[in-house]
């Protein structure tokens, strides 16, 4: 399974999971397979908000599963149309995170969990 990490900047497995998925920096994915980790530089930062196109952002790399802080309505519904499942990153780590993940701890994220707009403020840090 290939797990997609939004993070701030790239430090493997201790890299720092980010907080929204629009406008991560880049992405780590993980191959659970192996641990092969790869690195994406977000592809779709500048968006207009609440336009975002993930699977631009993610440079149309295929992906399972997307771990983030948090998510806008747009950005979950195209992932989501795609096949790809969305789930809440409950700790600070990628490497954390995807113990979690491997123990089926983290909660998949639904509309009910998606940002309502910065300036309203988003129900993740």
């Amino acid at each position: 399974m290939k797990l997609c990490f939004a993070v701030t900047k790239d430090e493997g497995a201790e890299s720092s999971v980010y907080g929204h998925f629009g406008s991560a920096p880049a992405f780590i994915v993980v191959n659970t397979e192996d641990n092969a980790m790869s690195k994406i530089i977000n592809s779709d930062m500048n968006h207009i908000h609440g336009a975002c196109n993930p699977m631009k952002a993610i440079g149309g790399t295929e992906v399972d599963a997307v771990v983030v802080g948090g998510i806008g309505a747009g950005a979950l519904t195209r992932l989501n149309a795609e096949g790809i499942r969305v789930f809440k990153a409950v700790e600070n780590t990628i490497k954390d995170n995807l113990a979690l993940f491997n123990e089926n701890r983290l909660p998949e994220l639904t509309m009910n969990h998606t940002c309502g707009g910065h300036a309203s403020g988003c129900a993740h840090h």
